[in-house]
């Protein structure tokens, strides 16, 4: 924009701000109305239909999931991209903060006089992506597996007391079956079975290699239970 533009730009602003209403009282009093009003529409809508309130809390138990609600399923999902345990302030305090800070701050910094989409490539491709990636973080999370339970792959009778022992030993934290657990650092078991044999998985349970830990410690039961459901996993009952 030249001088003669942003000159004319400046007059037209200045007739229409003249003809405008004032922001006190005439744009405060409309927000207080509808804000009013909404206040009003919730809680008869909360008076007529009611809340669901679900089972009382149990601090005992140990098979309940939880999962966030859906507007934060994108932050749900980058604490699960961001493993490392020194990344997670980044996740959950540095990055929304810096986000909203840049957004409360957007009329200081974006200065300029133009409003149309096109002419401000910068401010609508970094908005674009930011919906972009937040929605794909949404859908990701919300689509994601029980963390502590092994629901997505279909495990026959047999191998049920196995399944439950993986989901109970911490190896959805770092593993992958069907559509539960991690992506990473260990690598994904759903057709282990399919690639390794039974002796293999015995050995690498008692002798591991990284930063797995040993399941020397688990009862011969349930570490046979263990191996026989690894070595199940053959891919077909996906």
């Amino acid at each position: 924009m030249d001088g003669v533009q942003k000159e004319a730009y400046l007059r037209e602003y200045e007739v229409l701000k003249k003809k405008g209403k004032p922001f006190f009282p005439y744009a405060i009093l409309k927000d207080s109305v509808m804000a009013l009003i909404v206040v009003v529409v919730i809680m008869v809508l909360s008076l007529v239909l009611g809340a669901e309130q679900g089972p009382k809390a149990d601090p005992t138990t140990t098979t309940y999931v939880p999962r966030p609600e859906w507007y934060f399923f994108f932050l749900f999902e980058l604490l699960r991209v961001l493993k490392p345990p020194e990344l997670v302030p980044f996740a959950t305090i540095i990055i929304p903060t810096m986000c909203m800070v840049l957004l409360l701050l957007l009329p200081f910094y974006d200065r300029g006089p133009e409003r149309r989409p096109e002419r401000r490539p910068i401010a609508m491709t970094a908005g674009i992506l930011t919906i972009i990636a937040m929605a794909y973080l949404t859908y990701i999370g919300a689509s994601t597996g029980s963390a502590t339970a092994i629901d997505s792959i279909d495990v026959p009778e047999q191998y049920q007391a196995g399944a439950e022992v993986a989901a109970q030993s911490g190896c959805l934290a770092c593993h992958r079956f069907g559509e539960n657990g991690n992506d990473g650092p260990g690598p994904d078991l759903t057709e282990v079975g399919a690639k390794v044999p039974r002796a293999a998985i015995a050995r690498t349970l008692r002798n591991p290699s990284g930063i797995m830990p040993p399941y020397t410690d688990l009862p011969d039961e349930k570490f046979d239970s263990l191996v026989d459901f690894l070595a199940s996993l053959q891919g077909q009952n996906e």
